[in-house]
């Protein structure tokens, strides 16, 4: 009897001594996740944007901001597994060496790659050309595809496959992206099905259980309040419109319905002009500005000034094409989209697909103008090599050169629009009582134009990333530098939206287009990784036909058993039963989904 009360003590010690250290462990989780959400990147600008201007607005700053990290992560990715191995085996560090391997049943043509380096003394304007176009002193870095010609690295004696590493990072940043955005927009999802709710229960929400009553400072106070504020005129703004639109005639249905047909007819028309001009455009560049740089040996200091820029212009020629065919076509259905008559919330998410469409297929149509270009095989000019080697001896170089001169074009864009139009606008309106200067009044943000930059930028950093490794550093530069741009063209320039947007449904959607953005970014990469013949002269895939056929050739040196079970899983008959299983998985869960929002709509019921 004595023993099992020492055992029941003992044991209710236990007890005690677990559950008080469970309690102390969660308080100071809870300390530290208070304490590190004061260290999250422009908290403090953020809180501020949203009690001046909306929770709208303020959704689009904090996307810019998980762009910011986005991008971030993704050059340290790329940085640690492709760009400071090659660093490492170049200087010697840790007794490290570089191993080439000589490509074997290649002609010698093929394998021909003089980057256009700057060599012996040349002006300061080529420098400044250099650094807008991605050549010259540019070329031969570790910025782009052509310098990381390297088999493996041999670091003391660990062999490190550079080709596999490079690879394998290609569809680690991409799949990191994708679980992040579809992480992100589940979240704001959830918040939609809340705000989608039952208006009555929407207003309640607010202003019941809407203040958050850990808020102690009189500042943060008066943001909420705003905050608040901008969420029940948004409310009030939708319920009106909807209202208005249940009272329409059958006359005013006709009359719309065909005006928004007629419209989408122009817009379509916007949308062929674009995609032949950008067509024709690159097509003319590349024809043009591959031979003079080619023939430009810059051995000579009496290079003429007016052939420089000419040249310079011919290489540009196809980004400022499609920069000025994405300034003028949002402004376009900005206008239009106002004759339709739809609900501001519908308005933004439609005119932003709009742009993204034309965005987006801009970047395609440039794509399949330069891919036109090298898979040029007429009277025979892929022969040996089995793409243009004469125009592209190290094309993947090439591909990323146009990526960069976008990304780098779109920012001077951004800052020339901020420096030359927003504030002389404000300016205009402030200082001068003209009529038509203040018809055009102060300029509201527009939130869709807006987000459509940030995820044009960054479609086009995915897929340049594979042919410039370090895009994602620049990327990330310029959306911090954005951030504070905007912040101070909005607070500067422009005044609260007469129509607010609510946050939670503009969060989910820029997440939807974005999704939208990687999914089409995936094309080109896997078609340049898996269709066309990888460049002989350059990069660590010259010893292979494509890109992907580094993954075979690895998976061949494991042991026998480990080949057949890899090469079993990619055979069909694992293909279709794990198709067939992952098909009654998501049966099963949408059955389930199905039952629970039953359920929700009896606890509905039962709760009016």
């Amino acid at each position: 009897r004595d023993s099992q009360q020492a055992d029941s003590e003992h044991l209710s010690r236990w007890k005690k001594w677990k559950r008080t250290s469970s309690k102390s462990l969660k308080k100071a989780l809870s300390e530290v996740k208070g304490l590190s959400s004061y260290l999250v990147l422009w908290r403090h600008d953020i809180h501020s944007i949203e009690g001046k201007f909306g929770t709208g607005i303020q959704s689009y700053f904090s996307f810019l901001r998980f762009l910011v990290l986005l991008n971030f992560i993704i050059f340290i990715l790329m940085f640690s597994f492709v760009t400071l191995p090659v660093i490492i085996s170049t200087y010697g560090i840790f007794n490290s060496t570089i191993a080439y391997i000589s490509p074997k049943n290649i002609d010698d043509n093929c394998t021909i790659y003089e980057p256009s380096g700057n060599k012996g003394l040349v002006y300061f304007y080529t420098y400044l050309k250099d650094l807008l176009s991605g050549t010259g002193f540019l070329e031969v870095t570790s910025l782009f595809y052509g310098y990381y010609t390297i088999d493996a690295v041999w670091i003391s004696i660990m062999r490190y496959n550079l080709p596999l590493a490079y690879l394998l990072t290609t569809f680690a940043y991409l799949a990191l992206s994708f679980l992040w955005i579809i992480k992100r927009s589940v979240e704001g999802f959830k918040q939609n099905l809340v705000h989608d709710a039952d208006p009555f229960q929407s207003y309640c929400n607010k202003i019941f259980a809407g203040w958050d009553f850990c808020i102690t400072d009189p500042n943060a106070a008066r943001l909420k309040h705003r905050s608040l504020q901008y969420e029940l005129q948004t409310d009030l703004q939708e319920e009106k419109l909807k209202q208005k639109i249940a009272e329409r005639t059958m006359k005013e249905k006709l009359r719309i319905y065909s005006l928004r047909i007629f419209i989408n007819i122009i817009v379509i028309a916007i949308l062929t002009g674009c995609f032949y001009s950008i067509y024709r455009v690159t097509v003319f560049s590349q024809e043009n500005s591959n031979v003079s740089i080619r023939n430009d040996t810059r051995t000579d200091l009496d290079i003429d000034n007016a052939n420089s820029l000419a040249n310079l212009l011919v290489q540009y020629l196809p980004s400022m094409v499609i920069t000025l065919a994405n300034f003028i076509s949002p402004v376009i259905f900005s206008f239009l989209i106002r004759f339709e008559d739809y609900t501001p919330a519908f308005e933004i998410k439609l005119t932003l697909m709009r742009c993204v469409f034309v965005r987006l297929a801009n970047i395609g149509v440039l794509l399949f103008s330069l891919w036109s270009q090298i898979s040029d095989c007429g009277t025979d000019k892929c022969q040996p090599c089995g793409y243009n080697y004469k125009l592209y001896p190290c094309w993947e170089s090439d591909v990323g050169r146009e990526m960069y001169k976008l990304m780098i074009f779109d920012f001077i864009v951004i800052l020339a629009v901020a420096l030359f139009v927003d504030f002389p606008r404000k300016l205009l309106v402030t200082h001068c009582s003209c009529k038509l200067v203040q018809w055009f009044g102060q300029q509201e943000f527009e939130i869709s134009d807006n987000v459509l930059v940030i995820i044009y930028g960054q479609t086009i950093c995915w897929i340049g990333t594979f042919f410039s490794p370090l895009l994602p550093a620049i990327a990330t530069i310029k959306y911090f530098i954005i951030f504070y741009v905007k912040k101070i063209v909005l607070i500067h320039t422009c005044k609260p939206a007469a129509r607010p947007i609510r946050a939670s449904s503009s969060n989910f959607f820029f997440l939807l287009v974005l999704l939208i953005g990687l999914l089409l970014a995936f094309i080109p990469v896997g078609v340049s990784i898996a269709r066309i013949p990888s460049s002989k002269a350059c990069g660590p895939f010259r010893n292979f036909n494509t890109s992907w056929e580094v993954i075979p050739y690895t998976i061949l040196q494991f042991p026998t058993g480990l080949q057949q079970i890899l090469f079993g899983m990619a055979s069909e008959a694992f293909a279709v039963p794990f198709f067939v299983i992952i098909c009654i998985i998501m049966f099963y869960f949408v059955a389930l989904a199905r039952a629970h929002k039953r359920v929700v709509e009896q606890l509905r019921e039962q709760l009016v």
